[in-house]
């Protein structure tokens, strides 16, 4: 079992299994609600997930709603319709992200031109 929190400790949640899948996205909406140069995914079927806490949403573009803290605001969760039934909570969220490895880049055609990373993943124009 996976846990995690977010900065403040109100909302709290546990993933139970093995992720699907790791990734980098460097899309310009993911770096924007995590105010970083790249934002870093696990994504889990929705039923393997249990939220406790005051989770808030909000629809960031048509068919994807993102999950923050309603208290500190720290970013949580991506939910897209394309993939409807999985949830991505993001890395740093979890209590031990070192447990994760990333496994693909994606929105790569999105990427901050001085953001380089010298991995060997796999790079994926839109969302691979």
């Amino acid at each position: 079992m996976h846990e995690g929190f977010c900065l403040c400790g109100q909302l709290r949640f546990r993933a139970e299994g093995d992720p699907r899948w790791v990734a980098y996205c460097h899309c310009a909406s993911c770096r924007r609600h995590t105010a970083s140069p790249v934002a870093c995914f696990v994504n889990f079927m929705l039923e393997q997930r249990r939220f406790s806490g005051e989770r808030a949403q909000f629809v960031s573009s048509p068919g994807v709603t993102r999950s923050h803290c309603a208290s500190c605001g720290t970013p949580i969760a991506y939910q897209t319709e394309r993939r409807a039934g999985e949830i991505d909570l993001y890395l740093n969220a979890f209590a031990r992200p070192e447990s994760f490895m990333p496994q693909a880049h994606v929105f790569c055609d999105e990427r901050l031109p001085w953001f380089d990373t010298r991995d060997e993943l796999p790079r994926h124009a839109g969302g691979g």
